[in-house]
């Protein structure tokens, strides 16, 4: 299958949910940040789903973004993701990266170059609509974090306009 899309930014979270926001709060500034940039592709839900299996299949690179609430409140971690089929089958209410990625080896016989899943701690998940103080104290290095993985894959490459580190 053809590449059609250099970078897909892929990030999920509720809204409602206070930090659990900030994955599609990430994709809103990204989605800005890069909007001269043709080769990247921001797609933001409030859940991961099968369907995006396709888009994911046509991408060189994509990067999950995702609140952790197994991590510190605020804490960020960027990691690879490797593809991994389901324990149980696919549950379609709740896939996450690894799943995603195979589903897409498997429907599409096509897998991103690369993968990075970059999670931030929550503090909170419960009812609501503001971020956490460590949250939101982590947002600028969330967005720099998001610049240089970035800026690491596609910098040198005709047709990204991303900020230029100094």
């Amino acid at each position: 299958m053809p590449k059609s899309t250099r970078c897909l930014i892929l990030a999920c979270g509720n809204t409602l949910r206070s930090d659990d926001g900030i994955g599609r709060w990430l994709a809103n500034w990204a989605e800005e940040e890069f909007r001269e940039t043709p080769t990247i592709r921001v797609i933001a839900r409030q859940q991961w789903t099968p369907d995006l299996a396709e888009e994911i299949a046509q991408a060189e690179t994509v990067l999950f973004i995702d609140c952790s609430v197994a991590s510190a409140p605020g804490s960020l971690q960027l990691i690879e993701v490797q593809p991994s089929a389901p324990a149980q089958g696919l549950a379609t209410h709740h896939i996450g990266a690894p799943e995603l990625l195979a589903l897409a080896g498997e429907l599409y016989d096509s897998v991103p170059r690369h993968a990075l899943l970059l999670t931030m701690g929550a503090a909170s998940i419960e009812l609501g609509e503001v971020f956490s103080d460590a949250v939101t104290a982590a947002l600028p290095e969330a967005c720099r974090l998001i610049e240089e993985t970035l800026l690491k894959h596609f910098g040198n490459n005709p047709g990204f306009h991303g900020v230029q580190t100094k």
